[in-house]
């Protein structure tokens, strides 16, 4: 950021919250008065269903923005609940246009977040559609591990995996049991190994070319 930017961004933000694991961040049909990036720590994002069923969406990492759409529509469309401690970066939702007033490259990397946000949410609706059950549990495991090693969270070959396997089942459209048997699977291919709240990546290649994911390097990510 340029020093205006970097002025500008400091007098935006609000402060700073902390949510103990299991604590909502954001509840769904609730207009939330902030906008938060995610500083540390990791949550899910799910919505309810008329029937009472809980849905996951996708998981929130550090560096995530989370609000965004009840900033902008009014009120959120889903609940974003915290899988550990998190701690947010607060910023007041009615300053969001103070940005594409008066800070348009930051407006831009508020609008680059979004565009990514809708195209991962494009890509776990191809992989429902199209993966089996290995390659969508193998794509999500890659997309995770390469976003934690990316955010420096890599130690001795594992990252954190706090998320619980019924999360990750939810996510990807298939039932605990059958996730735990490809966990299983790929575990006793010597590809992968979930265990401590830990994800180790053992034949990250391999598991690449399981899930369909060409080996690209990450676009960099603004972060708000």
């Amino acid at each position: 950021m340029t020093e205006s930017e970097l002025a500008f961004q400091r007098r935006f933000k609000a402060g700073e919250r902390v949510v103990p694991a299991g604590g909502d961040i954001i509840l769904q049909g609730h207009q939330a008065a902030s906008l938060y990036t995610v500083l540390s720590g990791m949550a899910v994002r799910s919505m309810m269903l008329e029937t009472g069923q809980r849905q996951v969406i996708s998981f929130v990492f550090p560096g995530d923005l989370v609000g965004l759409q009840s900033g902008i529509m009014g009120q959120a469309r889903h609940t974003v609940t915290a899988v550990t401690e998190t701690v947010l970066c607060t910023f007041p939702r009615e300053r969001v246009w103070e940005l594409f007033r008066n800070q348009p490259s930051r407006a831009y990397d508020l609008t680059w977040i979004a565009a990514v946000e809708e195209h991962f949410l494009g890509e776990t609706v191809a992989t429902l559609g199209q993966r089996d059950a290995t390659q969508r549990i193998a794509w999500a495991l890659v997309r995770i591990w390469r976003r934690l090693v990316a955010l420096g969270m890599e130690q001795d070959g594992s990252v954190p995996f706090p998320f619980r396997q019924h999360d990750l089942s939810d996510a990807l459209g298939l039932s605990v049991v059958h996730t735990n048997r490809v966990l299983v699977a790929l575990r006793n291919a010597g590809l992968v190994r979930l265990a401590g709240r830990r994800l180790e990546m053992l034949e990250h290649v391999q598991l690449s070319q399981i899930a369909l994911v060409d080996m690209e390097k990450e676009d960099v990510r603004p972060i708000l």
